[in-house]
């Protein structure tokens, strides 16, 4: 069965429908998501959104409101500061092991991914340049090989998806990928750690200046 043939329970499919939005920027911070309203946009019934809601509050996309809404979070520098430490610790670790464990026919799916990402990047197609950049930081984590360190990972990995969508400078989150995979073809996980360090702090401050635009947008 292929994938686009594979079974997809409602919830899911209106979770991962409203966390592309968010992540994209369709769903600007502090929107509200209301069970009713994402149900008639959505074709279901109030059940899956509701469950949906759920899951995306744990994924820290969402903050509940009572009853029967909730709306997009609104990140805060503070927020990202935190992600940044956590993730540092996570990224280390895994580009460092995905060095040590890459295997052939791994690196040409990293390759083509970036690949995607470039072209995405020259055609300025900021959306598409931002989920191959993911779907890169995602596969690195696949090359790393360690079921523990996903369950662990996968705790803010929509959160680093957000994180990566902040990028304004396509070509750089381009270049800085490049570096990563390069350190990853020649085996040198300490390289690549410290490659995924610097990275991050540039997303960092990529996060603080769009926090810095929306704040300015709201007071005017």
């Amino acid at each position: 069965m292929s994938v686009e043939q594979r079974f997809e329970p409602e919830a899911d499919r209106v979770a991962r429908i409203v966390r592309e939005q968010i992540i994209d920027g369709e769903r600007a911070p502090g929107d509200k998501l209301v069970e009713r309203d994402l149900a008639t946009e959505l074709g279901v019934s109030r059940v899956p959104v509701r469950d949906a809601l759920k899951t995306l509050i744990a994924e820290g996309l969402v903050t509940p409101r009572p009853r029967t809404w909730a709306v997009v979070r609104t990140f805060t520098e503070a927020d990202v500061e935190d992600l940044i430490e956590v993730r540092s610790a996570i990224e280390t670790l895994t580009f460092r092991l995905a060095a040590e464990r890459r295997t052939p026919d791994r690196l040409v799916e990293l390759e083509a991914t970036l690949d995607r990402e470039e072209q995405a990047a020259r055609d300025h197609d900021a959306t598409a340049a931002h989920r191959a950049g993911a779907d890169f930081h995602e596969l690195v984590a696949a090359t790393a090989a360690s079921p523990l360190l996903d369950e662990i990972g996968a705790i803010t990995a929509s959160r680093l998806r957000w994180l990566l969508g902040q990028h304004v400078d396509l070509q750089e989150m381009v270049d800085e990928h490049r570096g990563l995979l390069a350190a990853i073809r020649a085996g040198d996980g300490q390289e690549a750690a410290r490659l995924a360090v610097g990275h991050l702090r540039t997303s960092r401050d990529a996060a603080r200046a769009r926090l810095a635009q929306q704040g300015e947008t709201a007071r005017d």
